[in-house]
């Protein structure tokens, strides 16, 4: 569950959590394209039915029709071995029953075509109240700022040696939401819900602005 967290109608939360051991949980691109896939199919009201992926690419599985939604998607990020999530709970239980819905999904598919048994993640999920103004704005700037330490692992403590290099990857990585909120027309883009954010970035210029602040700001 959540940590003894309650999840209160119409609020936001900052959902995350990693491999077991730390190990790398996304191995291959098939492994991405299922759990983003499984961001869109999963939340809805009906059951998932293994028979919906097979033969499909990701893009089919994003057109496909589903159900009354369980929560809000406003935001995600997939690293090798975590993964950060933006919610909003709108439905009683949804964050609850779509996480349940979404790692147990997952952990299935790894399972099965990795040839491996048992818990997948350190647990079942960890959350933290986003419903501070200040701390809303920051975290989606945080979500999407997590493919940096793949270029520049260390550029919390040290800076950054080449942030124009870092910006190019950012807009080059399609394991996030970076690219919807830059404005980017894609299959990928019918998993979220940005509507329900507060309107801190009224065209993509602002977002980008944004990031652009905190990577400069880190490497002051």
């Amino acid at each position: 569950m959540s940590r003894g967290l309650t999840f209160q109608p119409e609020g936001f939360y900052h959902i995350y959590n990693r491999g077991t051991e730390r190990r790398d949980v996304f191995i291959s691109g098939s492994d991405y394209d299922r759990f983003i896939s499984l961001l869109y199919l999963a939340n809805n009201q009906q059951l998932l039915h293994r028979s919906n992926y097979q033969g499909r690419t990701l893009p089919e599985l994003l057109a496909l029709t589903r159900g009354e939604t369980l929560v809000d998607v406003c935001a995600y990020c997939l690293m090798p071995n975590h993964f950060h999530l933006l919610v909003r709970e709108h439905t009683e239980n949804g964050i609850s029953k779509f996480m349940q819905k979404l790692m147990t999904g997952y952990t299935m598919y790894f399972n099965k075509l990795h040839e491996r048994t048992g818990a997948l993640f350190q647990s079942k999920f960890k959350a933290r109240d986003a419903n501070d103004d200040s701390y809303l704005r920051y975290l989606i700037s945080y979500i999407h700022l997590n493919p940096v330490k793949l270029v520049e692992p260390l550029w919390k403590e040290k800076g950054i040696s080449d942030t124009d290099a870092v910006k190019e990857y950012l807009a080059s990585y399609i394991r996030s939401s970076y690219l919807d909120f830059m404005g980017v027309a894609r299959a990928e883009g019918k998993i979220l819900n940005m509507a329900v954010l507060p309107d801190y970035f009224a065209v993509p210029h602002d977002f980008e602005t944004s990031v652009n602040e905190w990577l400069d700001y880190q490497n002051s």
